[in-house]
């Protein structure tokens, strides 16, 4: 028997809606047959909590094999998983088309869709996944918002630790006074019509990050795209459901796939291409979003003309070229690349792009920053999600670049949090940027 597939890793279409996606006992004998299959391969042993979990269960049991492993004890596989996808994209050897046909995630996420079907999801969980309601309340009243999120406030983290389960001390995402979608009306740069790109356009599908939270990376990408003649739209629906997903809550990602594709489908007819900010999201629309409505036209439109912000401006210089007037940052850049960057299986866009950027040192790093989305704010996980940060943490430390980025906002700011806890007192706290605000920078 081949201990590796034939042809290249190739994803089957989730089948959440048969009544066997949830039976007990149909999840068991899959688990079973999967929790074998990786604990006599153990490839997967450093990426994340859910592997060493499994293999400790296994080895700790009274026979030394996963037949004496009890089927409760799945769990603590199951919670630790962050979705990340790289046991899948980067170690597996037995994932379709090969005959075993493993896929630890999307195993990891029925096991969520079954738990979320039985209302096992915590309150916590139910608040911090509604990011568009969250996002529109917050920035009406962001003052008051960032103030009680603010983890320096122990007068509001401590109770909501006890209340909500998310971690007195994990760093959550500031809303802004104004959402990208209202500045850009108001703030529409000018498209250079000499620009190498003129002609080309692109509709932006900001993320509920950039929307709520970060407007200056969608600004900063506005303005990039407009020096270099694209011309753009707005169009935001909903959130891409990443958060969903995570929670088991796949009837609702479903849901957001109809409408999203279904709005930007206009756009799509008229040659526009779809541009988004944050990896999570672009995944979801390239990859997530086929996988669950397999046989939706629109959705499969939409993701074969959907580019992540980094992929499209390496595109954009090696057709057309970039506009000229990148001026070096000095001290250079240290980046890291997401995992649902390196998940999306299109290289180290952000670093391409970044090396545009004449006279400026780009180190890159390739490893998980621990965050895992809404996973690593979470009482039960923030000190292991910062565990599983610090070679990361260690390696930016080393490189002493004068700015450090990620792709992923949220991994960004969680790897900042730890640049700060390692520092000596008085130091000046360190901010991430999102590649894009590097490439803004760099044209000012």
């Amino acid at each position: 028997m081949s201990e590796s597939s034939t042809g290249a890793p190739k994803r089957l279409p989730i089948d959440w809606q048969d009544s066997e996606f949830t039976d007990d006992d149909s999840i068991e004998k899959e688990t079973r047959r999967i929790f074998d299959v990786c604990h006599g391969c153990r490839r997967c042993f450093n990426l994340c909590d859910s592997f060493p979990r499994l293999f400790n269960l296994i080895d700790q049991s009274e026979s030394g094999e996963l037949d004496s492993v009890k089927t409760d004890d799945f769990s603590s596989v199951v919670d630790a998983c962050t979705l990340c996808d790289m046991c899948f994209m980067t170690k597996c050897p037995y994932v379709p088309p090969h005959e075993f046909n493993i896929d630890f995630p999307h195993l990891m996420l029925r096991h969520r869709v079954a738990d979320f079907k039985k209302n096992k999801n915590s309150l916590g969980s139910k608040i911090i996944t509604k990011t568009d309601r969250n996002g529109k309340i917050g920035c009406s009243v962001s003052s008051v918002a960032n103030f009680v999120n603010n983890r320096k406030n122990t007068l509001t983290r401590v109770p909501m630790e006890k209340v909500l389960g998310i971690h007195r001390d994990a760093e959550l995402p500031k809303f802004a006074k104004k959402t990208f979608e209202k500045q850009i009306k108001k703030n529409k740069p000018i498209i250079n019509q000499n620009a190498p790109g003129y002609g080309r356009k692109v509709v932006i599908f900001p993320t509920c990050f950039v929307n709520y939270n970060s407007p200056d990376i969608g600004l900063s990408a506005e303005k990039v795209l407009a020096l270099n003649g694209v011309s753009t739209s707005t169009v935001y629906p909903s959130c891409c459901g990443m958060p969903q997903l995570e929670s088991g809550d796949i009837e609702a990602v479903a849901k957001y796939a109809r409408k999203t594709s279904l709005d930007l489908l206009p756009w799509l007819d008229k040659g526009f291409r779809v541009v988004s900010f944050v990896p999570s999201c672009s995944l979801m629309m390239k990859s997530e979003w086929p996988l669950i409505l397999p046989n939706d036209a629109n959705v499969k439109r939409l993701s074969e003309s959907t580019f992540d912000i980094c992929e499209y401006m390496v595109d954009l210089s090696k057709n057309e070229g970039l506009l000229s007037g990148l001026k070096p940052l000095d001290g250079g850049i240290t980046l890291h690349i997401s995992c649902h960057s390196r998940a999306q299986n299109m290289g180290q866009k952000a670093a391409e792009m970044l090396r545009n950027i004449p006279e400026t040192q780009i180190d890159v790093i390739e490893r998980c920053s621990g965050h895992g989305g809404s996973w690593g704010v979470m009482k039960d996980n923030f000190e292991l999600a910062t565990k599983i940060g610090q070679p990361v943490v260690k390696k930016i430390e080393n490189n002493q670049s004068e700015f450090i980025s990620s792709e992923c906002p949220l991994a960004g700011s969680h790897i900042a949090q730890g640049l700060e806890s390692s520092q000596s007192e008085g130091s000046a706290p360190k901010h991430s940027f999102h590649p894009i605000e590097l490439l803004s920078k760099s044209y000012s």
